[in-house]
């Protein structure tokens, strides 16, 4: 575990769990809702699951409809859904551990840059 000063800002990594693991990722935590197919526990190498951070049901099959043209109102609605406090409550425990240690964010997803990942890092750093 890489560890951080104590007065440190969080700072998140982002990485797909496709890839192999490497020694300066500190807490890994798997940011989908679904496990990632073809790929072990052991392989994965995540020591956190936060499956209950991730779009609603609703809001990813209304995203995935036209994923073109509706990013910008996706990201807005999912980072009304990382307010609520059920949310909140994760993002607060991945913040505190930030502050500690290297936190890498894992996912299975492609196109990283068009999905919820920036969006949770932005929430995740900025509020």
């Amino acid at each position: 575990m890489t560890e951080r000063s104590k007065s440190s800002e969080p700072h998140f990594r982002v990485r797909r769990v496709y890839d192999p693991p490497s020694s300066d990722d500190g807490i890994r935590v798997l940011v989908d809702r679904l496990w990632p197919r073809g790929v072990s526990k052991e392989r994965a190498d995540v020591q956190e699951w936060m499956k209950d951070l991730t779009p609603s049901s609703a809001l990813r099959s209304w995203y995935h409809e036209d994923r073109a043209s509706r990013y910008p109102e996706f990201e807005r609605r999912y980072g009304d859904e990382l307010a609520e406090p059920d949310r909140a409550e994760l993002t607060d425990k991945l913040r505190a551990l930030a502050r500690t240690s290297t936190v890498t964010l894992v996912t299975s997803v492609k196109d990283i840059e068009h999905s919820h990942v920036p969006v949770l890092v932005r929430h995740l750093t900025e509020s």
